[in-house]
């Protein structure tokens, strides 16, 4: 096949899919709507930014805007103006589809790809397909107008929607998908690498917790160093690691504001192998998020074995059963969250079982290879449409 993906390409999920396509012998082209270094094996890349997503200031200058705006209103002010920046966009998109002439498009999530790809495509006769990922009907299609209108349109125009949860399948005919849409269900980055993600040869005995989200805007970090501050008087040797939060004014400041700093390492990005390693010397994975699909950190902590300790939504109760395999609590609860962290850490044999049946979980729903021949199975499927 000759496969154009529409995709941020510095993203770990984009890399996934353009990895295993490639790997297959495919012709892989990407569209990627932020400068990033193109990856090994494509047959072209383009830079087709959109919501200005090309003007991303980097370095200090990046620090500086990252204090002055915090990270929910850089994200309520994108989804204000950016469908204004679509039209132009969608131009620049065009003349790549036309140069490339790919037999099949996949736009790697609604805001801001997929938006792009179904106002370039409005006339094309070639198959769109969509991804969805989890918070795009519940936060972003939400939160303007504008960015409801937009998400109606690519949806009216994709010719098969994927999407992470269930709930999402069914959240998608709300918002105007046609109920003949072809859809597959398979996690956003196809799966779990199950050779980097995997439980330690002896499970973790020092207390130590990782949040994997970075900042987020439906992310309750604020939250999560609250709750912290509860759980170290009673844990007084807990470490935590924040991959992703390093150098991030905001997560220094919850650090300062309540008294962190001999308990959490703000860690820079990691890379997949070096973040499994991270998973691995830890006990819990905690993600206090309000809007959430299936989180691939969510799979990848399960993978590793360890106890997941989540907000309380209905595409997680697709994954973990409270007290079971995970506790779920309100994200917005400090003394709950908590408190949950807490039992988490002081109930071994809950850590246990829940290690021994996330493990057949990742290997029955969330195997990478499983996900991504199933979404291989699926663009012919659509190709034969």
């Amino acid at each position: 096949m000759r496969i154009l993906f529409v995709a941020d390409g510095r993203s770990p999920i984009t890399q996934q899919w353009l990895h295993y396509f490639i790997e297959q012998g495919h012709a892989v082209h990407l569209a990627s709507t932020f400068a990033s270094p193109p990856q090994a094996g494509l047959a072209s890349w383009h830079h087709t930014p959109v919501a200005f997503s090309g003007a991303a200031p980097e370095g200090r200058s990046a620090r500086g805007l990252r204090s002055f705006l915090p990270t929910g209103l850089r994200t309520a002010l994108r989804n204000l103006a950016g469908p204004l920046t679509l039209p132009g966009a969608a131009a620049a998109l065009q003349a790549v589809i036309e140069q490339v002439q790919p037999q099949l498009v996949h736009a790697l999530r609604i805001p801001y790809e997929g938006m792009l790809a179904s106002t370039a495509m409005q006339s094309s006769p070639r198959p769109l397909l969509i991804s969805v990922w989890g918070n795009d009907f519940t936060l972003h299609a939400r939160s303007t107008p504008l960015m409801g209108s937009a998400t109606r349109r690519a949806l009216r125009r994709a010719n098969g929607l994927l999407a992470d949860t269930q709930r999402d399948l069914q959240l998608a005919q709300r918002w105007a998908m046609p109920a003949a849409t072809p859809t597959l269900a398979v996690p956003g980055n196809g799966g779990v690498r199950r050779d980097l993600f995997h439980p330690p040869k002896q499970p973790a005995t020092a207390a130590r917790i990782i949040n994997p989200r970075g900042l987020r805007a439906y992310v309750r970090n604020d939250v999560f160093f609250r709750a912290l501050a509860q759980v170290v008087k009673q844990v007084p040797d807990l470490q935590v690691d924040c991959p992703a939060m390093q150098n991030e004014p905001q997560a220094e400041a919850w650090v300062r504001q309540h008294g962190l700093q001999a308990h959490v390492n703000l860690l820079p990005k990691l890379a997949p192998p070096d973040l499994a390693e991270v998973y691995r010397r830890a006990q819990l994975m905690v993600s206090p998020s309000t809007h959430d699909g299936t989180p691939n950190t969510l799979l990848e902590a399960m993978a590793c074995g360890l106890l997941p300790v989540a907000g309380d939504l209905d595409s997680i109760r697709e994954w973990i059963t409270p007290g079971e395999n995970g506790l779920l609590v309100n994200p917005n609860d400090a003394e709950a969250l908590a408190a949950a962290i807490l039992r988490g850490l002081s109930d071994v044999d809950l850590r246990s079982k829940a290690a021994s049946h996330n493990s057949t979980l990742i290997a029955e729903r969330a195997d990478y290879y499983t996900g991504m021949r199933r979404a291989e199975a699926f663009y012919q499927a659509i190709l034969s449409r």
